[in-house]
């Protein structure tokens, strides 16, 4: 059985949109793209590479990969496993790409993400995919979030917790702070919400 793993760069305020440059993802008037680079750090860097070189797929929205898909072809020294890794992407409108392999979800995608889950294979890693997430958190799919997590608030942007989060408990399973205050943090699905006995 596949785990679903949340790789996401989050502000204080748990933005997630367009950490990596400015014309990333500028929807809705978002004028901060590239949030996230003046805090760029060897350790923080080491533990991305560690994550980026496990075995994996890739779970994505069509929107990040299409951004992707522009980028990493080209780049294959800095990430060689993003280009041989299967891209599994939910889009109601695509149904094929250049960039292979890639197999694209439309209709009930919590219903075909389930299933991809039971199957064998690699974890499925999810990057960026904001409106994906929503899904994927409202129908409980996610596994583990791998944040990290900046010393900024950015006041607006799309969100990693937003309307339609269902209530549940995580277990800390690793975490490193770097000393530009950027905290690496391992989440792992940990069951109910645990309340205070009455």
């Amino acid at each position: 059985m596949r785990k679903i793993i949340v790789l996401e760069h989050i502000s204080l305020d748990g933005v997630i949109q367009a950490p990596g440059g400015p014309e990333e993802d500028t929807s809705d008037g978002f004028a901060y793209g590239g949030w996230s680079a003046p805090y760029s750090d060897d350790v923080i860097g080491t533990a991305l590479r560690k994550m980026m070189n496990t075995p994996f797929d890739l779970l994505l929205g069509r929107k990040t990969f299409n951004i992707w898909a522009a980028f990493w072809p080209q780049h294959a020294d800095v990430w060689p496993g993003v280009n041989t890794a299967t891209k599994f992407v939910a889009s109601n409108t695509m149904t094929s790409h250049e960039w292979q392999p890639s197999v694209f979800l439309n209709g009930d995608i919590a219903e075909k993400v389930a299933k991809l889950k039971q199957e064998q294979g690699p974890d499925l890693h999810v990057w960026g995919s904001g409106n994906l997430l929503q899904t994927l958190i409202k129908h409980d799919l996610v596994d583990t979030f791998w944040l990290m997590i900046y010393p900024v608030t950015l006041g607006d942007g799309k969100r990693l917790f937003a309307e339609g989060t269902i209530p549940a408990a995580f277990n800390v399973t690793g975490s490193i702070v770097a000393s530009n205050g950027v905290i690496h943090v391992n989440y792992e699905r940990a069951g109910a919400v645990q309340t205070a006995s009455q």
